[in-house]
């Protein structure tokens, strides 16, 4: 039976995105696609997002260093991390990817020789486990499925865990990380097949991925042909994909893997790892479902060895442990230094627990999750024989927790010499540890409320209350909460019941940090000692005694793309040393992070920091997936993470070895992959130099290896490395660390970029929600400039960034209206002829130069957002204000002006939008070439002057609209107005001749702080404060704090002279602006007369310096707006006159 009409709906690709915005009108936006497509054909018919380094024939190798070569050739090289070929890329890895392109495209602007490649990730288990699972769904379901039959859905949800043990932290001393990403990898489909109809495979070609090497063949075009429709400017001819599929690709993996071995940088031995039975290997994070950051949690699991067996549980025991037998009760803690105020331990009473065979003389008491743990750790099961499924682990005897109760055991360290009782806990989890937990209730709150509880409520929990009060010792002296600090805080904070988890999660928090970092130890061998001193010591001593032995399991759920819920495995294993065992490489990571590393924010810096702090040796190889094999181990296959760290430099020769993906046709020069020794890739990457033995056994041509080494030495060191800022705790962190091991230090890298998570209208994407857009449905749906817009629009920080489908979709209206704007107005024969000086011509082009300038800082600061704002919105804004001013003023716009911002409006937007700018640059302007080989405007500096009469138009225009605004809505309300706008009217401005005589003392203040700080924050808030302290002892704060920041800003963020300023002048003639500006005000206002009046000291008297007659006149008996008028802020009069 095939799949029915309800599955099928749910697997159509359609549905991931069916919650997204619907567009109606398309014609606007399939008339900008027609043109993106011609120009994408255009560029890559032209090649030009190829790069080269210059020649050793145009500057011979050794002529000149490479750093010289670099200054005098100013170069760009820019990636992010290659994407995993499993599916085809979705607006996340596009938001990615903008970063390094809009950088591209702006590096080029700037001249600079820039690269932009990208390969394709196929190394680990997630192809080869989705493969297997095909194989298996073609054996049960047949070639196409078609004996498929659906199965009901199951709605059962888990409980949540309590607060106390699931959502507190485990070990202070250790940096976790949370990651959403990691959360969001999952999926309700239960079979391969149906995830992969989801992706829009035909079912009749799913089969085909049964075979993990179609993948390699299936994915890399489409993922090539979704940022081509992108215009991703990406230089193809470097690609290639992972694993041995590529030989060249191969010999450049076992070259870095046997340099870091040689470098001791690799080591083996045994330690704890995230583990797969099913796969037989470590799960390292790639090679995960779910659980990405989950590392191995140490403890140590006490042997409480049982004395007298609880009745229950000894009817269940007998006859099934030998007699002459010890049992032990086994609970993992996390504070052996605290052992020694044991007062019993506690179980679930109704969690399931096994007592399983250790040897014929121990048997331990646990659930069968921890037992199945310890089975990978040598307690049940011999590393070389491990168990591949849970069935060759089965208990002696099952019983529940209650079966236990009561029961006494002897626990190692306690003054409690004589034994303790098992008693009942409800909030104890079958998910973490043991399942036992041993109880201390001197410094563990929630230990503390529970035997409270219990001796309270004995005859609830069926047991004796003596039971529940034996001694409580002091065992740790705290400066903040005493020596019994459980109960002081449970007290403290007025806990009454276990059930009150909040609290009793805070105090556990509390207690814990000041026990660790500020205890003393009270009792024991150690008395005496910090507690962050004694707490290695006593765990050494219970290790060695026998009391207590090694346990470690996942500090999380891990799921392999296997579908096998993971273990930690004690096994012997290659590993990358990195961390506190390699202590000069991590310094010299951490001084480089520290100092000449780009971070671009200081929340990625602190986020290398600390996983620098804490990351420790990481596991490099494994058995099962796809790879490169270790050179000297060859039964392994080095990890997806570990063969992932100095790929960059692969970029700058691929071309020159293959010029297919796979490296089955040759590149630039013809040479087999059996040439590239490691002697060989030691020479291209500047670490070894040429002589005849190494010539002569690898057969390349001298000049051909220079060219190869010239390539990496100019355009190594990598410019940028933009990746999620979940990539920080393993990838990114692992680049440092093998280009810091590897590569001289003039080729580390010099910066990194971390970005957020993408949203999708401000919802997390999903597409079992139907908010979810991959990037080729992007494109297809708003173009790619309109995309691009959106995604630079997105946000530039660490934190989550937005992709909001209607900016998207206003862009299409905007970038078509901007189009036919510009289209028309280069034919309109009505434009103005003659040089652009006119006083709107003037502000216009002096606010072009000023955005242009905004939007360079903006592209070098890489905030694309801000750069966006400058390049179109404010850019467009400048336009409208020149067309609507000019026209109002009678005078009309200026050819030449109008040619330039165009001009400008392309160049500037080309790094965000280029498809758009190439048809405006060679359709529009006819320009011979192409846009993306244009440099970036040079302008001149922007002229203060003529900014401040910029604002001072703007905001004057928006006052007098404002005003007659407010007076037609008191109308429509009914209320008293000064004046009827509907009605013939007249208006008078009044400009102040001079500042008030009040204000020449706040002159000389803030001319004292000029000279003594500069004003420009360089005495900091302080001197501020000072500021403000004077100007309040004045008796005027009111009116003289505005007057002085006003003051203040014209100094420091205008530009104009100091002084110009003091010396009481405008940066600009207010009343020719004034005049310049009435016939605009007159048409937008529909003022019979307009008149301006110059206003003496006082506002009692002026000169009419515009009217229709009686210019030269003096006035008096002035309004009172014309007494608040000062230079700069003038008052305005409305009143109606005779039609």
């Amino acid at each position: 039976m095939a799949v029915t009409n309800g599955t099928d709906s749910a697997l159509d690709p359609d549905y991931s995105s069916k919650n997204t915005l619907k567009l109606e009108n398309t014609e606007k936006r399939d008339t900008l696609i027609t043109i993106e497509k011609k120009y994408q054909e255009k560029w890559q018919r032209s090649g030009v997002f190829q790069a080269n380094a210059p020649t050793t024939t145009e500057v011979p190798l050794g002529s000149i260093s490479p750093s010289d070569l670099r200054k005098k050739h100013p170069k760009y090289f820019g990636t992010f991390a290659y994407p995993y070929m499993n599916g085809t890329l979705h607006a996340g890895h596009s938001f990615t990817a903008s970063k390094v392109e809009f950088t591209a495209g702006f590096s080029r602007m700037q001249g600079k020789r820039t690269l932009f490649p990208l390969g394709f990730h196929c190394t680990g288990m997630p192809i080869k486990a989705c493969a297997d699972k095909l194989v298996e769904n073609v054996r049960e379901f047949g070639q196409n499925f078609e004996r498929f039959v659906e199965e009901p859905t199951d709605k059962s949800t888990a409980a949540a865990p309590a607060p106390t043990q699931a959502q507190t932290k485990e070990d202070i001393t250790k940096f976790t990380s949370k990651k959403s990403k990691a959360n969001a990898k999952t999926t309700k489909m239960k079979y391969q097949f149906q995830i992969m109809l989801a992706l829009g495979i035909p079912r009749e070609e799913i089969h085909r991925f049964a075979d993990a090497n179609y993948w390699l063949r299936y994915f890399p075009p489409l993922c090539q042909k979704d940022l081509n429709s992108m215009g991703a400017r990406i230089d193809w001819r470097r690609s290639f994909v992972t694993t041995d599929a590529n030989p060249y690709y191969d010999a450049f993996v076992r070259w870095q893997m046997n340099r870091l071995k040689e470098l001791n940088k690799i080591q083996f031995g045994v330690r704890y790892t995230v583990y797969s039975p099913k796969d037989g290997q470590p799960c390292m994070d790639h090679d995960r479902t779910e659980g990405e950051g989950v590392a191995p949690q140490d403890y140590t699991a006490l042997k409480l060895k049982v004395k007298e067996w609880a009745p229950k549980a000894a009817e269940l025991v007998t006859g099934k442990i030998p007699s002459g037998a010890d049992v032990f009760f086994v609970p993992a803690t996390l504070r052996p230094e605290t052992m020694y105020g044991q007062t019993c331990c506690f179980v679930g009473p109704k969690i399931k627990y096994g007592i399983f065979k250790v040897s014929e003389s121990q048997y331990y008491v646990v659930t069968k999750r921890a037992a199945w743990n310890m089975a990978f750790q040598g307690t049940f099961f011999s590393s070389d024989k491990f168990p591949r499924d849970a069935s060759e682990l089965e208990p002696v005897v099952e019983l529940v927790g209650s079966d236990a109760v009561g029961t006494i055991v002897i626990p190692p360290l306690s003054i409690h010499t004589e034994g303790v009782r098992i008693l009942p806990m409800e909030s104890v989890l079958p998910t973490k540890g043991t399942g036992v937990v041993t109880s201390v209730p001197s410094d563990s709150p929630d230990d503390y409320a529970t035997i409270k509880d219990l001796a309270k409520k004995a005859e609830y929990y069926g047991i004796k209350k003596e039971w529940a009060e034996l001694e409580i010792p002091e065992i740790v002296s705290t400066p903040s909460y005493g020596n019994l600090a459980a109960k002081f805080l449970v007290e403290k904070m007025k806990i009454n019941s276990p059930k009150d988890t909040k609290q009793l999660a805070e105090a556990k928090d509390l207690a814990y940090k000041e026990g660790y970092y500020k205890g003393t130890m009270l009792v024991g061998e150690y008395k005496g000692q910090s507690v962050e001193h004694a707490k290695p010591k006593v765990r050494e001593f219970l290790l060695k005694s026998g009391q207590a032995f090694e346990y470690a399991e996942p500090n999380g759920h891990v799921v392999s793309r296997s579908g096998d819920e993971c273990v930690v495995a004690y096994l012997g294993q290659w590993f990358l040393n990195y961390g506190e065992n390699d202590p000069e490489w991590r310094q010299r990571v951490m001084d480089y992070v520290a100092g000449d590393l780009e971070s671009y924010t200081s929340e990625t810096r602190n986020g290398f920091e600390k996983n620098l702090e804490w990351l420790n040796r990481w596991a490099c190889a494994r058995t099962y997936g796809l790879g490169s094999k270790l050179p000297w181990d060859p039964k392994f296959l080095v990890e997806s993470l570990s063969d992932s760290t100095i790929y960059m430099s692969y970029y700058t020769i691929a071309h020159f070895l293959h010029s297919d993906i796979f490296g089955t046709k040759p590149g630039i020069f013809n040479i087999k992959p059996e040439q590239m020794t490691d002697e060989i890739w030691d020479y291209l990457f500047c670490r070894r130099e040429l002589d005849e033995k190494l010539l002569k056994d690898c057969g390349i041509k001298k000049s051909e290896l220079e060219s190869m080494r010239r390539e990496f030495e100019y355009w190594y060191p990598l410019d940028m490395r933009i990746s999620g800022k979940d990539l920080i705790p393993n990838h990114l962190t692992f680049f440092l660390y093998v280009h810091l091991a590897l590569f001289p230090r003039e080729y580390w890298p010099r910066g990194i970029r971390a970005n957020g998570h993408l949203l999708l209208n401000g919802e997390k994407m999903s597409k079992s929600t139907g908010n979810f857009l991959t990037l080729s449905d992007a494109v297809k749906k708003y173009g790619a400039d309109a995309s691009r817009i959106a995604l630079a629009d997105a946000g530039d920080g660490v934190e989550d960034a937005n992709f909001e489908e209607t900016v998207a979709n206003s862009s299409i209206l905007r970038l078509f209206t901007l189009k036919e704007w510009c289209e028309e107005v280069t034919k309109d024969d009505s434009l103005r002829q003659g040089s652009p000086d006119g006083f709107w011509d003037q502000l216009f082009e002096n606010e072009l130069t000023t955005l242009v300038r905004e939007a360079e800082q903006h592209y070098e600061a890489t905030n694309y957002k801000l750069a966006l704002k400058s390049a179109l919105y404010d850019f467009t804004n400048a336009r409208d204000f020149y067309r609507e001013s000019s026209t109002a003023a009678g005078v009309g716009m200026n050819r030449s002006l109008v040619l330039r911002y165009i001009e400008l409006q392309a160049l500037v937007l080309t790094p965000i939008a280029p498809h758009w700018a190439d048809y405006i640059w060679q359709e529009v302007l006819h320009k011979p070439d192409t846009v993306q080989n244009a440099l970036y405007p040079t302008v001149p500096d922007p002229l203060p002057a003529l900014t401040a009469a910029r604002d001072y138009v703007r905001q004057t225009s928006s006052s007098i609209t404002s005003a007659e605004g407010a007076q037609l809505k008191k109308k429509d309300k009914g209320k008293t107005i000064a004046f009827d706008p509907k009605l013939p009217k007249k208006l008078t401005i009044y400009a102040a001749s001079r500042y008030p005589t009040w204000q020449e003392k706040y002159i000389d203040l803030v001319r004292a702080e000029l000279e003594k700080t500069g004003l420009d924050g360089g005495g900091g808030a302080g001197a501020d404060k000072e500021l403000n302290g004077k100007i309040a002892k004045m008796g005027e704060m009111k009116k003289a704090m505005p007057f002085v920041q006003a003051l203040k800003r014209r100094i420091v963020q205008g530009g104009e002279k100091p002084d110009a300023v003091f010396n009481r002048k405008l940066a600009f003639d207010e009343l020719k602006t004034l005049k310049e500006m009435a016939p605009g005000l007159k048409r937008t206002t529909g003022c019979r007369v307009i008149e301006v009046v110059s206003v003496d000291e006082g506002g009692k008297v002026g000169s009419v310096v515009l009217a229709d007659e009686g210019v030269g006149s003096k006035r008096e008996g002035l309004p009172m707006s014309a007494d608040a008028a000062v230079p700069g802020n003038p008052g305005f009069h409305f009143e109606n006159v005779d039609s």
